[in-house]
């Protein structure tokens, strides 16, 4: 075997040094995707994060060096963006040294989408030419991918870049193609920086002003009045009990929580309707089904309707559900369709079940509602309703749509303690707001409750931590935005075709290559 020559080992060693200080870059700029979400909301970092991602998956030789820097990058992402998952074990009686190992697994888990896309793009992606692979292959796989892991094992959409750009110039596509419609934007001008960054040519930084227009088509966009009113807006009013999650549950708690509630309502009932967090009410509604008939009679003496959140059991022992009740002339009842995995049941729980049990974790075990219920009525208006986690998926808020003139969103958000969680959570919901064309009312437990415009602005939020109260004034919409009409559809089968056509390209170029090579 031939030894290396003394003159190529300073190369060699450069070379070494730069791969493993380009690997510590993705870790860093993974870590600054964060940045770029709530409650930061410096939305041009995430162009930045993604470009340095594409451009270190540029030179990597082997798939597996693609995998390793998409699985760094990912750490760094997830690792930043959701460490506030921490807080979320602690209140799962999981305490100290496992809630960590626990937080630092899921990391791990979430940075194998961004690290196996890297090895599908090594394995399937030829580096022919830098062109289309910067603008075509990576941002497309990219857009998909995101997709995917906001659609696999019920979906994680927690960081998806599209919702980064609430409050940049790109929101106004928001209505029209969607969250991954701008995620597929972002990423596209992610991949023209990259090209600019390694070409300097003029085509590079022509192809970069090209989505620049396109970002600053967003703003035009945004004049455009998609939906119209329907009718005088509603008085709405959001109570906000503030009981910390380590109480919620407790019995001693339980008279003092609905003394709580009531009170506040009381003070509201003016409102056309009041709205609770999920699960405000502490305990199953048919042991509180005395309580609930009681506040039904002064809403309905009132002229109001309250909307809380409370768990339910079709019978004692199970299934249990995720519900909203409406209290008013007409009650009704909303069951959660989309559960959150690991928070309210256990995927592969045949495989993992032991390993809970073994760790002493408390997990809930519920069950998911009907795809198709009946809606909710205030008045003339059909509201859209949504717990927790679902308000992260615009296809399952679309199934109301656009037949609901309201959107609704109940969550108990003191799950995420004082971090950047329900910062980010808000963010989601504005996304929603926007996409739809909607108002939305978000009530939680400690906060942050909002009411969200049609556009997606905040116009009235309640105090974080505080036990409070407020009534505000919301408009009821009527027709559908683009994005309502065609939903995820369209813009998915368009970046497929995206990516097809860079990969086809990027295979006749190495063809060509090596056709010439053997001239």
């Amino acid at each position: 075997m031939q030894s290396e020559s003394p003159q190529a080992a300073p190369f060699v060693h450069h070379a070494r040094v730069r791969g493993v200080a380009v690997d510590g870059g993705c870790v860093a700029a993974g870590a600054a995707l964060s940045l770029a979400f709530a409650p930061f909301g410096l939305f041009l970092v995430a162009v930045g994060s993604l470009a340095a991602l594409f451009l270190a998956w540029r030179e990597c030789r082997t798939p597996r060096r693609a995998f390793l820097r998409g699985w760094l990058f990912g750490l760094g992402a997830f690792g930043a963006g959701m460490s506030w998952v921490h807080e979320s074990f602690v209140f799962a009686n999981v305490t100290g040294v496992l809630a960590f190992v626990l937080t630092v697994g899921l990391v791990a888990g979430l940075a194998l989408y961004p690290a196996c896309l890297g090895w599908l793009l090594g394995r399937t992606v030829p580096d022919a030419s830098d062109a289309p692979r910067l603008l075509a292959a990576y941002p497309a796989a990219w857009t998909l991918w995101e997709w995917l892991r906001g659609w696999a094992f019920t979906g994680m959409p927690w960081l998806q870049v599209g919702y980064s750009q609430i409050d940049g110039p790109a929101a106004g596509w928001l209505p029209v193609i969607g969250v991954h419609g701008i995620g597929a934007l972002t990423a596209f001008t992610a991949g023209a920086l990259a090209l600019v960054l390694v070409r300097h040519d003029r085509r590079a930084f022509v192809l970069l002003g090209a989505a620049g227009v396109l970002w600053g088509a967003g703003t035009v966009l945004a004049r455009i009045d998609w939906v119209r009113p329907a009718g005088a807006p509603v008085k709405v009013a959001i109570v906000q009990g503030n009981i910390a999650q380590d109480q919620k549950w407790r019995p001693e708690m339980r008279d003092l929580t609905l003394e709580r509630y009531a009170t506040l309502t009381r003070e509201r009932f003016d409102a056309d309707l009041v709205v609770w967090p999920e699960t405000a009410m502490p305990g199953y509604f048919d042991t509180l089904r005395e309580f609930a008939h009681e506040l039904l009679a002064e809403a309905v003496r009132h002229g109001s309707t309250v909307l809380t959140g409370v768990p339910m059991r079709e019978r004692p022992g199970g299934p249990y559900l995720n519900a909203v009740a409406m209290l008013g002339a007409e009650p009704a009842f909303y069951v959660k369709r989309r559960l959150v995995p690991f928070g309210e049941y256990l995927p592969l729980a045949f495989v993992l079940q032991p390993v809970v049990e073994a760790l002493g974790i408390r997990m809930a075990n519920f069950s998911p509602g009907p795809r198709e219920q009946a809606p909710m009525q205030v008045g003339s208006h059909t509201l859209g309703v949504s717990i927790c986690y679902e308000i992260a998926f615009g296809s399952a808020v679309r199934l109301d749509l656009p037949g609901a003139a309201l959107l609704v969103t109940v969550s108990n958000d003191a799950w995420f303690g004082d971090s950047i969680g329900p910062h980010q959570h808000l963010e989601i919901a504005r996304v929603r707001a926007a996409e739809t064309g909607r108002w939305l009312v978000r009530a939680t437990n400690t906060g942050l409750s909002a009411i969200i415009s049609s556009r997606g602005e905040v116009r009235g939020r309640l105090p974080q931590f505080e036990v409070a109260a407020d009534t505000f004034e919301v408009v009821p919409m009527a027709g559908a935005t683009p994005y309502v009409r065609i939903g995820d559809g369209p813009i998915l089968v368009a970046v497929a075709a995206w990516l097809i056509a860079g990969v086809v390209r990027l295979r006749r170029m190495r063809r060509a290559a090596d056709d010439g090579s053997m001239d």
